[in-house]
């Protein structure tokens, strides 16, 4: 008998899917390696969202908004069809019930950072986090896949039963996207004023991604090492005081153009306040480039590659981009970085899903 797992897709359709959105599709294509053929994966898309998805799965259609399902999912199972035995919310958006009777219903907690530092969030996302999470916790039918090992232990101080929790890791394979060449990409940042070496940063501008102290800790470490380059910054904006001073916002890229982007970088930036995994330094990683970023950044705090910095500290991180331009980028050490992440796969992350769906 074939078991339907249901996944929403909702946060693919938001103005700024992120990593988030990047752990969704990374889900989908691990478990088109690694389900078998008794296992059926479905996306259940917003109104309006079939025709515009490029995922290979079976998509089922919601009768309203994302917007409005935002709302409904939390006491709701609106769209989610009566037949399905997992139902997976990826975010605090949901859903969170439907199915068949005795369904599996999980969901993803990827950070607090609500809590951790509440000015780097809106007032109002703070507050539906808030409020979702108390919901998640609450529900003791409800099972929790986490990607931050500190995270963990946070959930387990807060009385959440161990057997609630499959701690995940993201992956960062191969999505079968080739990267541009070097032409390319020298080409695309010279339209953008952007001569010779770069730094990279990756990422939605926001409070919390502390660009303003890695802008002004690079301008700083420029002046005392101009094989830095210049400071590129790659992604969508987000909300809050913009500070970009000396650097080159380039606004989101495809996929194959920030591959090449993080392959032909000095080095890869990213010095997060606070973060729930980290994507961008371990795709950075995966194409062999040196990688500083600071000690809150879970995916390779414990990463000997990287060149690690205190966020809030100015001088560190100026320090950091210093030492991490010294990094040799010879063919053996890129391959050394790039072999520091090699377990880190989409397939596994599914197994990991798989294993206490099943």
């Amino acid at each position: 008998m074939t078991k339907r797992i249901l996944i929403s897709l909702d946060q693919l359709y938001r103005a700024q899917p992120g990593g988030i959105g990047t752990y969704v599709r990374g889900l989908v294509q691990g478990l088109g390696e690694v389900a078998t053929s008794d296992e059926e994966v479905l996306g259940l898309v917003p109104k309006g969202g079939v025709g515009s998805s490029d995922l290979p799965i079976p998509l089922v259609e919601a009768p309203t908004t994302l917007t409005a399902l935002t709302v409904l999912w939390r006491r709701m199972a609106l769209g989610v069809p009566k037949d399905v035995d997992v139902v997976h919310a990826p975010t605090f958006a949901g859903p969170f019930t439907g199915g068949v009777k005795g369904a599996i219903h999980s969901v993803t907690i990827h950070d607090v950072l609500w809590r951790d530092d509440p000015g780097t969030t809106s007032r109002r996302g703070a507050k539906f986090h808030e409020s979702r999470f108390r919901l998640i916790l609450k529900n003791d039918s409800l099972h929790l896949f986490v990607p931050s090992p500190p995270l963990v232990d946070r959930l387990l101080n807060e009385g959440v039963k161990e057997s609630r929790i499959t701690p995940i890791h993201l992956g960062v394979d191969d999505d079968g996207v080739e990267p541009v060449s070097t032409t390319t990409v020298r080409n695309f940042l010279a339209e953008h004023g952007v001569e010779g070496p770069f730094t990279l940063y990756v990422g939605t501008r926001e409070p919390r991604k502390n660009l303003e102290r890695l802008i002004r800790a690079h301008a700083v470490a420029t002046r005392r090492e101009p094989a830095l380059g210049r400071l590129v910054i790659a992604g969508p904006p987000g909300w809050g005081r913009e500070y970009l001073g000396d650097a080159i916002a380039v606004g989101m890229v495809p996929r194959d153009l920030l591959k090449g982007l993080l392959r032909d970088a000095r080095i890869m930036a990213y010095v997060p306040l606070a973060e729930g995994w980290g994507l961008p330094p371990i795709e950075a990683l995966a194409q062999g480039t040196p990688v500083v970023a600071s000690f809150t950044t879970p995916s390779v705090v414990s990463n000997p590659e990287v060149v690690l910095v205190n966020p809030l500290d100015i001088e560190s991180i100026v320090q950091g981009l210093l030492d991490s331009v010294q990094l040799s980028s010879a063919a053996t050490d890129r391959r050394r970085r790039q072999s520091s992440v090699a377990s880190l796969t989409w397939a596994q992350m599914a197994r990991d899903h798989l294993r206490a769906w099943r």
